[in-house]
């Protein structure tokens, strides 16, 4: 698995086309096609690669029973507001759908934050907000238990 670390600053042009972190590219080898997606609870989007969306896709699909209709109506909304990406050969950019990036308030400039086994995608105003700081870090880490 393909573990992505750092944040990378990059510009957003008028069609939604951004350069894909150079350093991110390398670690993918041959096969760099990407699922990006709305994430559920923060106003961002989050990229797997194509391998992690499959075996995360169906361990989800695995723990649902499409007979029930909650389960189904979960699945439908959760594939809902997707697209396959991949890097052009000449320049590393990577065409993001305009309505993902209007949906977590994207004007000119994204952060690409690697959490390992994924690739975070902010609006660079909503990515410095959302920073929590050491004394909410370590508020948050007391009431986790492992």
């Amino acid at each position: 698995m393909v573990k992505f670390i750092g944040e990378y600053l990059c510009k957003v042009d008028d069609k939604g086309r951004v350069v894909f972190p150079a350093d991110f590219k390398a670690l993918m080898g041959d096969d760099l096609r990407l699922v990006v997606r709305k994430e559920l609870y923060e106003p961002c989007l989050e990229m797997f690669t194509y391998a992690e969306w499959e075996r995360r896709s169906e361990e989800l699909m695995g723990r649902l029973n499409f007979l029930n209709r909650d389960h189904d109506r979960f699945w439908r909304e959760y594939m809902r507001n997707r697209a396959l990406v991949e890097p052009d050969g000449k320049l590393g950019r990577i065409n993001i759908p305009r309505k993902l990036l209007e949906s977590i308030g994207v004007q000119k400039e994204v952060v690409f934050f690697g959490t390992d086994h994924k690739i975070e995608i902010w609006a660079r105003e909503k990515f410095d907000e959302a920073i929590l700081g050491d004394e909410g870090l370590a508020a948050l880490a007391q009431t986790l238990t492992i």
